[in-house]
């Protein structure tokens, strides 16, 4: 399967000397969710705007749909939808108008039932005729998107989506992005709520200093880097792990009621068989256990750390 887009080697250097992009190669594939996450400074928003034709690159090439960014720059452009992370809409434009006037820009025709859709999907129908500086941030939020949306591409950029939207307005957002992919459209989204991206994606990528350090499915990523823990809820306190169990590095809470375990599920021997007749032979009892996975945050911290 063809890659819906392709970036080879692309890199971006800003007149100060600030190298953002450095040697970046990545494919999306068509009809996937794929998240990527990285630190402040990283590089996400600028290879959003470099395949979006925002921002110039240095060097590398990107094409969109088989369309090179420069050469076919406006079958490219035709197929993304962009929703940025800064609030920039015309403030004394109602919010029909202005969705409507997006459409056109694309060279489409009016369609005021594909815009009557997009606005009752995103919950703004109700404030279809209301001015644009009178709306909420969340509201405001959900204009972008439909701004994105109205000239139906099969590209959608998602910077930062539902930063400032509370939470009820987040899952409504999600669930039009889960439709969206349905319907065949290719999600591409930066998100701080790394718990978005663990339910949403597909794919992650993560981009630290402006690299590409590490692109994997989902689940294979979770599988490969996301230790277990087990947890064991103890009958009675403990003051400190015994010596004759230093070797695994337990972990006691601060009340002294659980120890913690982590292992690395990949490997044949994780130790617990080990531990819990080691626990038996020093007297510790226990009442109840559990095992959790890391959680994606948790790797994702872990990579950028080191």
């Amino acid at each position: 399967m063809q890659p819906i887009i392709s970036i080879n080697n692309l890199s971006k250097t800003y007149a100060s000397g600030f190298k953002a992009l450095k040697g970046v190669s990545l494919d999306i594939r068509p009809g996937e969710i794929f998240a990527l996450l990285g630190p402040n400074g990283a590089g996400k928003t600028t290879l959003i705007n470099i395949v979006c034709g925002i921002v110039n690159r240095t060097g590398g090439t990107v094409t969109v749909g088989g369309h090179d960014i420069d050469a076919g720059w406006r079958a490219a452009r035709s197929l993304i939808g962009l929703v940025p992370q800064e609030l920039a809409t015309d403030a004394f434009e109602t919010v029909r108008a202005t969705v409507t006037f997006s459409r056109g820009l694309f060279g489409k025709p009016a369609n005021p039932a594909f815009i009557e859709k997009v606005l009752k999907d995103l919950s703004l129908w109700d404030k279809k005729d209301s001015k644009i500086a009178t709306l909420s941030g969340g509201m405001k939020r959900r204009v972008l998107i439909a701004k994105a949306l109205c000239h139906e591409p099969t590209v959608l950029f998602l910077d930062e989506p539902t930063a400032g939207v509370d939470v009820e307005l987040r899952k409504d957002m999600w669930e039009v992005v889960r439709a969206l992919r349905a319907s065949g459209v290719t999600i591409i989204l930066t998100t701080h709520y790394i718990n978005e991206a663990e339910e949403m994606a597909d794919r992650i990528g993560v981009i630290n200093n402006g690299e590409i350090i590490l692109v994997e499915e989902k689940a294979a990523l979770m599988s490969k880097l996301g230790k277990k823990k087990l947890m064991l809820q103890l009958f009675d306190p403990i003051e400190a792990v015994p010596p004759e169990l230093a070797a695994y590095g337990l972990a006691l809470n601060e009340d002294r009621t659980e120890l913690t375990y982590s292992y690395d599920s990949q490997n044949e021997r994780t130790g617990m068989e080990g531990l819990l007749q080691d626990l038996s032979r020093v007297g510790i009892r226990f009442k109840d256990l559990q095992t959790t996975q890391s959680s994606l945050e948790e790797i994702f911290v872990s990579l950028v750390r080191n």
